[in-house]
């Protein structure tokens, strides 16, 4: 659950890294980890065409698609482990999804995935989802915006045919940040054998508590930065079956058999009613959710830290290790 900014950002903003100059941006955002002999070129397929690309001997890789889910061409951040380019493993995938009014680059720019995963056996795939809320809406008012389609009837499978995966269900891992870390809930559940662990750092779990507020967040975050007016369950009446299809706390056979691992705030900064609000609702939710594992027997780890709604690298690298306990190893 993320802020609306004064602004709306515009389609043109987020094609900035479209083209050569989104080739000569990214290298300059990886440009220190580069070095020579990269791995063989990625190719189209699975109903992506690349449309920019940024390929070294580094760890971070970058892309941008055209694809008929999206009206523009999103983009995606592939970083590599350590020794990628010459070790000839195969490696476990951590899909890493960012909150809204964000787009691919923000746990590079922002939150320190560089080092945080250095010396890990992990490809982490950072892809763009505007602030869509991990969906295919109800309406849109700019075009497709099917961004559930895009992550996982294209872009999970274009990786798993380009890198060095393991393309089975304890091969992959999905985490996220607010709005992410719902989305990381919402794939697990709809997309059962998919991904054998699920992170989510301040990530609302519930839709319908409180009158749904975060149905109509979701709505209203997406009619204004992503969808034109359009919203993702529907306005003034949802689709109901869509919200319940979606709702982590509707869906708890789901996460049977998996790690789960669930971080919120206990103490959001009084003066901020944006921290205030979005934090104490995503709390709440997460209570719920872990009422319901516990009550149906299905384990899982949680963390109530210090703070409001912000990315806690610290407790990202505690859930790196659990990730990578409960994934198949390199090799």
């Amino acid at each position: 659950m993320d802020n609306i900014p004064a602004v709306r950002q515009s389609v043109s903003r987020r094609r900035l890294l479209t083209g050569a100059a989104g080739v000569a941006a990214a290298g300059a955002l990886g440009g220190a980890l580069a070095a020579p002999g990269p791995a063989a070129a990625a190719g189209d397929g699975h109903g992506l065409r690349i449309v920019a690309r940024n390929e070294n001997g580094g760890r971070l890789q970058y892309y941008r698609f055209a694809t008929d889910a999206i009206e523009w061409d999103p983009g995606v951040n592939v970083l590599l482990p350590d020794g990628y380019h010459t070790s000839g493993k195969r490696y476990p995938v951590l899909y890493l999804l960012h909150g809204g009014n964000s787009d691919f680059r923000d746990f590079h720019m922002n939150h320190n995935i560089i080092n945080l995963t250095a010396g890990r056996e992990l490809i982490v795939v950072m892809p763009d989802a505007s602030t869509g809320w991990y969906s295919n809406p109800v309406s849109s008012n700019t075009g497709p915006r099917n961004w559930e389609t895009f992550h996982m009837a294209q872009l999970l499978p274009w990786i798993e045919s380009n890198f060095r995966t393991f393309p089975e269900y304890n091969g992959r891992a999905v985490a996220g940040f607010s709005m992410g870390g719902f989305g990381a809930l919402k794939y697990t559940a709809k997309y059962y054998g998919h991904f054998c662990s699920v992170s989510s750092h301040s990530g609302p779990a519930s839709l319908r508590r409180d009158f749904g507020l975060v149905v109509h967040w979701a709505n209203a975050t997406s009619a204004a930065l992503d969808l034109g007016g359009g919203t993702v369950y529907g306005a003034p009446l949802w689709n109901e079956a869509r919200v319940s299809a979606d709702n982590p706390v509707q869906r708890i056979e789901s996460y049977r058999n998996k790690r789960i691992f669930l971080v919120a705030g206990t103490s959001p900064d009084p003066i901020n009613w944006f921290d205030t609000v979005n934090e104490n609702q995503v709390l709440a939710g997460q209570r719920e959710f872990r009422a319901a594992l516990g009550n149906a027997g299905i384990p899982h780890e949680w963390r109530e830290e210090p703070g409001g709604h912000f990315f806690r690298q610290h407790i990202f690298a505690q859930d790196l290790n659990g990730m990578l306990a409960r994934l198949r190893r390199a090799g």
